[in-house]
């Protein structure tokens, strides 16, 4: 009888799994159908664009002087790839000039559109799903035509089977497996075990299982209890951080600190704060500065509340602090509180005007800008540093909160705190690029600035590729124990985990309900700027900065109007440029420099109502920048080096009619992100304007395609999202580490009881 209860029991729990595993590959088939057709897509993308530059330029030759046999027997060469399944040339009026053999003649010079849920890329076909990828072929700045590159996307599908089968069977199998071992389960006197396991989570001391009467286990098993349900917690984690990885939310990111940091407490550290008190004629006015690094984490400050620890630089900021130098933000609805720190007029020329932007800023963004190092400012950035991990000290509540370090200024400040506060959890996001090693070698204190940073837990950059700069800077300099494959370095003990968090924006913007539509924007800008309805507006915004690239974008827009003067009269680029660390004399050099550029080009090609070039070396806030965007046809980002350029995604996420075009840096880290802009090298001026010329006529339809895809990937990868990755990530270590010490506590407890 026994035996037939214990295989009654488990048919109970057989015939529900089976349900269960079925269901769960039925819905997984479709999920893995996508993925893998997006894993193909973007590797056809890849592959495409490698062929097209490499045929780009002998197609060009070909094209103009050569004769047709040559170029179609480069085409025929061309196809013997294995997947590349048809190539054509169409001239400027978008006919066919030359093609393969293979080419559909039903595809012509124009992309279908998409079939609904497929990839813009992807045509449909007699002959089945083909992958379609149009490149402009240019000599100098004469627009030749288009180069039309197919693949065939039947092995896709192909490959798709197979995966299916390989799933289901998977299932099957794991099924038959998991049956197995609940038939054996249920053999095991299945009262006591279930009985056990339920003590064993309730903390009540581990039964045991298989003697008629439960009995408590001994007391020593219960920190194992206790490590086994937090080694079972941290995998419920790693599994629901996949499974979140849609689009993150203010609301996401809370619950998920709740539930994984478990109410862990979070400070932020920056030079930059988020809210400036300013004294003004009409009383204290509250500004928030323009920064990419401000953009970035007020909405993150917001959604997980903590304490933000920065300089007080605003000439009011003493006048609203309490008596410890806090005050709750944001004043109409408070959620966290800014801790201000105070700098001498000595310490900040020394530290931030001297060694963090004379220094780390123009060495780190190898922009022909000679760094300068001095013995004084290194020492003032080592004091200031000091009074920023002092501050984090006092503020923190426990021995290991969760702290969060931000940029340049303040890379002593991990291993200053790790001094202090040994079991914190140290997060550094560097938001600028990191050099190679060669270019760091030059600062004389470069050791200095590596160990203060490897003393964080985490360290982020915005690119793998500055993750790969920075592990190598450490390998020529230090002594340190580097696992390439895991991205971790360890260091005085100490062990640092190297990762990139490419960073973004909020999303949606939080005046997304409150914004103008996009032809009152436009017609606002117009009036404003004193324009005529009909005027082309391009749009730059920037701080004023040698790295920004804001005279190769005014080269750029010359060299447009001396190629296209049609342009004349209706091509206007505003260019808002805030003021920035004016009282450096590269900066002020850098401004008169702009000032006098853009007057020479409004004097050359301007006319009594009419000026190409509106330049705005002013601080506008984040609301009326929105406006700018909504009303331009182009947004041009043109830095010379940049860690990533929030400024891209700005532009985009403000486009909710899916229209404008964005012509962007191939410097940027950005760039690395949105390839549906127009990618510029701005060293070269006649590239720059080309891609200003593609824009300004580019057809409604593909500024709709291009932009829709961007506005995807800005709203997926938001800055909820990389704030929820860093994090996730430190819970996931901080679990690991709690476990880890539970474990090695109870076994030199144990050792003690056996001597």
């Amino acid at each position: 009888m026994g035996k037939f209860r214990s295989i009654r029991l488990s048919l109970r729990f057989i015939v529900p799994l089976a349900l269960t595993l079925a269901l769960l590959a039925y819905a997984l088939v479709p999920v893995v159908d996508q993925l893998t057709l997006r894993w193909w897509v973007n590797d056809l993308d890849v592959r495409a664009h490698l062929v097209a530059n490499t045929l780009g330029d002998q197609v060009a030759d070909l094209v103009s002087d050569g004769p047709a046999s040559k170029v179609n027997a480069l085409f025929l060469r061309a196809i013997q790839d294995e997947r590349l399944y048809a190539i054509a040339f169409c001239d400027k009026s978008n006919k066919v000039r030359y093609e393969t053999p293979t080419y559909p003649s039903s595809l012509g010079c124009t992309v279908p559109p998409p079939a609904p849920g497929d990839h813009p890329s992807v045509v449909r076909l007699r002959q089945g799903p083909l992958h379609v990828v149009q490149y402009p072929v240019t000599r100098g700045s004469d627009f030749l035509g288009t180069l039309m590159l197919v693949h065939d996307m039947n092995f896709v599908e192909r490959r798709s089977v197979d995966t299916r089968r390989y799933l289901i069977g998977l299932f099957i199998v794991l099924g038959i497996v998991v049956s197995l071992v609940t038939v054996v389960i249920a053999h095991l006197s299945w009262r006591g075990w279930v009985a056990g396991v339920r003590a064993l989570f309730r903390g009540e001391g581990i039964t045991q299982p298989f003697s008629p009467f439960s009995q408590p286990a001994p007391s020593d098993l219960q920190p194992l209890a206790s490590d086994l349900r937090m080694l079972l917690r941290e995998l419920d984690m790693s599994r629901r951080g996949r499974d979140q990885s849609g689009a993150w939310s203010p609301e996401l990111l809370r619950r998920t600190l709740r539930d994984q940091m478990l109410g862990d407490e979070i400070i932020v550290v920056s030079n930059r704060e988020p809210f400036i008190h300013v004294r003004t004629d009409d009383g204290i006015r509250l500004q928030r500065p323009a920064s990419g690094l401000v953009t970035a984490l007020e909405p993150v400050m917001r959604a997980c509340s903590g304490t933000w620890i920065a300089h007080g630089s605003g000439n009011a900021d003493r006048a609203t602090v309490d008596a410890n130098d806090r005050v709750r933000v944001p004043p109409d609805k408070p959620s966290y509180t800014l801790r201000r720190v105070w700098l001498t007029e000595e310490e900040e020329k020394g530290y931030y005007y001297g060694f963090a932007n004379e220094g780390l800023w123009p060495l780190c963004h190898i922009a022909h800008v000679r760094p300068v190092f001095r013995s004084q400012d290194w020492e003032m950035y080592k004091r200031v540093n000091r009074r920023f991990a002092d501050a984090v000290v006092r503020e923190a509540r426990t021995e290991d909160p969760v702290v969060l370090v931000q940029d340049y200024h303040l890379a002593l400040v991990p291993r200053m705190v790790r001094e202090k506060l040994p079991k914190a959890t140290i997060i550094t996001f560097w938001h600028i690029p990191w050099p190679n090693p060669e270019s760091f070698g030059i600062c004389p204190w470069r050791d200095e600035i590596l160990e203060g940073m490897l003393g964080s837990t985490i360290l982020g950059f915005h690119t793998r590729f500055h993750c790969q700069n920075f592990v190598e800077t450490v390998d020529r300099n230090l002594e340190a124990r580097i696992e390439r494959e895991s991205s971790t370095i360890s260091y005085g003990g100490q062990l640092t985990r190297v990762e990139d968090y490419p960073i973004s924006i909020q999303w949606p913007a939080e005046w997304v309900e409150s914004q103008l539509p996009v032809a009152l924007c436009r017609a606002k800008v117009v009036r404003v700027e004193n324009l005529r309805d009909d005027v082309l507006l391009a749009v730059g915004v920037d701080r004023m900065d040698y790295t920004k690239g804001i005279l190769e974008r005014f080269h750029a827009v010359e060299r447009l109007l001396e190629v296209h003067p049609e342009f004349i009269g209706r091509l206007v680029l505003v260019q808002i440029a805030a003021p920035s660390r004016s009282s450096l004399e590269e900066y002020h050099n850098f401004e008169e420099r702009v000032h006098e550029l853009a007057a020479r080009i409004n004097q050359r090609f301007g006319r009594d109502d009419y000026a190409p070039i509106h330049l705005k070396a002013e601080h506008h806030g984040s609301a009326l920048i929105n406006e700018y965007y909504r009303a331009a046809q182009v947004c041009v980002v043109t830095s010379l080096h940049d860690g990533m350029n929030l400024v891209a995604k700005e532009f985009i996420a403000s486009r909710d009619d899916e229209q404008g075009v964005l012509v962007l840096s191939q410097f940027t880290g950005a760039a690395r992100e949105l390839h549906d802009a127009l990618l510029v090298n701005p060293y070269h001026g006649d590239q720059s304007a080309d891609a200003l010329y593609r824009a300004l006529i580019m057809p409604p339809d593909e500024q709709r395609v291009r932009m829709r895809s961007m506005r995807r990937i800005v709203a997926e990868f938001n800055v909820y999202r990389w704030a929820g990755a860093m994090l996730l990530d430190a819970a996931r270590l901080r679990q690991r580490n709690r476990v880890s010490q539970r474990i090695v506590e109870h076994q030199r407890e144990a050792s003690a009881e056996f001597a």
